[in-house]
């Protein structure tokens, strides 16, 4: 992987995330569960490192832009209608 650049993490808030995982759908899974809650600059592919197992990529988050609530929710919970 490249070197991170300063202008990466130049403020609070700011992060580069390097994900390494067994496989592709495992590490971008990874990635969309962050994207999901925090604003991403996302990978579109993985990479690998001959000779090492497994795959990398490299995403980058700024803290400061949480998605609002409603985004974040997992789709398939059904809303609670029970009445006490």
């Amino acid at each position: 992987m490249n070197p991170i650049n300063e202008a990466h993490v130049s403020e609070p808030g700011l992060v580069v995330v390097d994900v390494a995982a067994a496989d592709d759908a495992t590490a971008l899974a990874f990635q969309q569960l962050l994207a999901d809650r925090w604003a991403t600059a996302t990978a579109e592919q993985t990479t690998r490192d001959a000779g090492q197992p497994g795959v990398r990529l490299r995403c980058y988050l700024d803290l400061r832009q949480q998605l609002a609530a409603a985004a974040v929710a997992d789709p398939t919970m059904e809303p609670n209608t029970a009445r006490p």
